[in-house]
């Protein structure tokens, strides 16, 4: 994401909430990769804290009520609730528009960003083993997912 320094440098988290994609996307790739009402930014003092989006996991039309969240917050905002407010607001709009299923992938040892997950009402479904490379090593993945009520 190129655009302000500091919601680029939420991006660059320090493990273990490293993605497998360590370099922030350029805006308009971003953009178009994620939909539009469903991006939440948290500030502070004018300072991106935090950010989350939702994006479709597929064109197909069988699985346009499916989407797949990103949820980032800065080192020195983690612990204060601002990754629970962000992944609330965006499960409040997908279901306001009839997005039934949020899935996301988190690697193992984020036992933060699970447990936040599960708290927000998500279940883990199982763990994708060697899902992709991350700087020449093979990564698992714990993949998650919320039905909408």
């Amino acid at each position: 994401m190129t655009g302000p320094p500091s919601a680029t440098s939420t991006w660059r988290a320090s493990p273990p909430a490293t993605p497998f994609e360590t370099d922030p996307p350029d805006w308009e790739r971003w953009d178009a990769s994620h939909l539009g009402g469903h991006r939440f930014v948290a500030r502070r003092g004018g300072r991106v804290v935090g950010w989350v989006a939702l994006a479709p996991v597929s064109d197909r039309c069988a699985y346009a009520g499916v989407a797949d969240d990103s949820v980032y917050v800065s080192d020195d905002a983690r612990g204060q609730g601002v990754g629970r407010q962000l992944l609330e607001a965006v499960i409040r709009s997908a279901d306001a528009a009839d997005i039934w299923t949020i899935q996301t992938g988190i690697f193992p040892e984020n036992a933060v960003s699970i447990d936040l997950h599960q708290r927000c009402g998500f279940r883990i479904v199982g763990v994708r083993e060697r899902l992709g490379r991350l700087a020449g090593n093979w990564r698992d993945v714990v993949f998650m997912e919320r039905r909408k009520p």
